[in-house]
């Protein structure tokens, strides 16, 4: 695939450097990444005149920062990271969304007897991201009339599947639920979600892209995100064929996770990307600000764009 490069690329020179836009994923290429990629391999970002280099950070949490200090025009990211990131004084700002459900769920063994969040006392319950995963969890237990005191807290890290799997846990959050579910099915586990959006966390986009509101090219932006609702489209059509395109792009796609993760992962893209679900966010700023995990009070604008609608003078 010709417009992937090496995770330490975008740092080394400012974003438009031989490309039209350069993006920053979340993490390394997989099905999450689908549209951007077959973008590339279909031509559509051809057909709209651009170029595309794509990024793969050392650090998860790099992309908002990147794009904030100019070395990445795009970044994928979260929409929870995102009202952290703007409460921290990022300028980022959500400019179209990637997959518009939740991935993040709370993860237990389906032969453990945990069936809600309230079956969770006394019990052992990992994170791997301080910060918003342990505000989503302790909503979690509030929702089922139970205090963060109740179950005991662990930082496991990145080793999700394997923390459940070895008893060190009793449940983790922060797991996605179109990996860690296959992952653990495949090591002989059966996994149980308990759905945020069920226990007390409203909805919101799970991958959305950011950039820098005074920097970005408004056009390219929208012709990138039109590159990638043609490309939505194809996947949504023939997920076959589009898995198998996107597939050979890269030798380590082809495994039996990603291709059980291909699955779960389509039908929930981002049909019209570049549209904007004003109350998701609006509703999520409230929700972290009841939760004391911000002061609150970021307007619409702060957090939010549509880069199709009017500019107004």
């Amino acid at each position: 695939m010709k417009t992937l490069a090496l995770s330490l690329a975008v740092l080394a020179a400012p974003a438009h450097a031989g490309t039209d836009l350069t993006v920053m994923l979340d993490w390394f290429v997989n099905p999450d990444h689908a549209p951007i990629v077959l973008a590339e391999e279909l031509g559509y970002y051809d057909d709209a005149g651009l170029e595309v280099e794509l990024v793969s950070p050392a650090d998860p949490n790099d992309p908002p920062r990147m794009v904030a200090a100019g070395r990445a025009d795009l970044a994928v990211s979260y929409q929870p990271q995102l009202h952290l990131s703007r409460h921290q004084g990022l300028p980022v700002t959500r400019v179209g969304t990637l997959v518009e459900t939740p991935l993040t769920c709370l993860v237990v063994l389906a032969d453990s007897g945990i069936t809600t969040p309230a079956d969770l006392k006394g019990r052992k319950v990992g994170f791997a991201v301080a910060g918003v995963q342990e505000v989503m969890l302790n909503a979690m237990l509030a929702d089922s009339d139970l205090q963060p005191s109740d179950v005991e807290q662990i930082n496991i890290g990145w080793s999700i599947a394997p923390a459940l799997m070895s008893g060190q846990v009793d449940g983790v959050i922060g797991a996605f639920r179109n990996f860690e579910l296959n992952q653990l099915r495949m090591e002989g586990f059966e996994g149980r979600c308990l759905f945020p959006e069920a226990h007390g966390i409203p909805a919101y986009d799970e991958l959305v892209y950011l950039a820098d509101p005074s920097r970005m090219d408004r056009e390219s932006v929208a012709a990138f995100l039109n590159a990638t609702e043609r490309a939505t489209a194809f996947i949504k059509n023939d997920p076959d064929e589009a898995w198998r395109i996107f597939s050979a792009t890269a030798s380590e796609l082809q495994t039996p996770l990603n291709e059980a993760a291909w699955a779960d992962t389509w039908p929930r893209f981002a049909g019209r990307p570049a549209a904007l679900d004003a109350g998701r966010y609006q509703r999520f700023e409230a929700f972290l600000a009841d939760r004391g995990a911000t002061p609150g009070g970021l307007p619409l604008s702060d957090l939010a764009v549509d880069v199709n609608a009017p500019v107004a003078p």
